[in-house]
């Protein structure tokens, strides 16, 4: 298993925060990383996801949703080929900390097979540098008037 973790702090209400999260269809506008999000939050449902990580290509997949609560927390699980070869949970939490501040988390716990050779050397730091550009251009967008 191996995890990719990130937070940043964001100087906006988490109800505004969860908003643009959650606005898939604004995605192409400011998300470097995940470039579009289709489908429904409700658990069980599955997603359209094509990310794009920093130095790499765009990828496409289609992750089952695993948890949706509202300002709190989303989360996916996606799978290459069959179950255990090379699965990734993705998660999104919000924590307010005021009502003016939210801090983001945002990452991924790969497990399978496939982890110890797929998630080393560029495909790992490029995964990290996408999950840290999305949340900055998430700060941005959310703490603009």
């Amino acid at each position: 298993m191996q995890r990719v973790a990130t937070s940043i702090l964001i100087s906006a209400p988490v109800e505004r925060v969860w908003s643009v999260l959650m606005d898939f269809a604004a995605y192409p506008v400011w998300n470097p990383f995940i470039r579009s999000v289709s489908g429904s939050t409700t658990p069980g449902s599955k997603l359209n996801v094509t990310i794009e990580p920093v130095g790499g290509k765009a990828m496409s997949f289609s992750p089952q949703v695993i948890a949706c609560e509202r300002g709190k927390e989303f989360r996916w699980k996606g799978r290459v080929l069959v179950p255990g070869l090379f699965d990734g949970e993705h998660h999104f939490q919000l924590s307010s900390l005021d009502a003016r501040s939210t801090t983001f988390s945002h990452g991924e716990e790969f497990t399978g097979l496939l982890v110890p050779l797929v998630m080393r050397g560029t495909m790992r730091s490029g995964t990290e540098a996408g999950f840290v550009a999305m949340n900055q251009a998430l700060k941005a967008r959310a703490e603009a008037p």
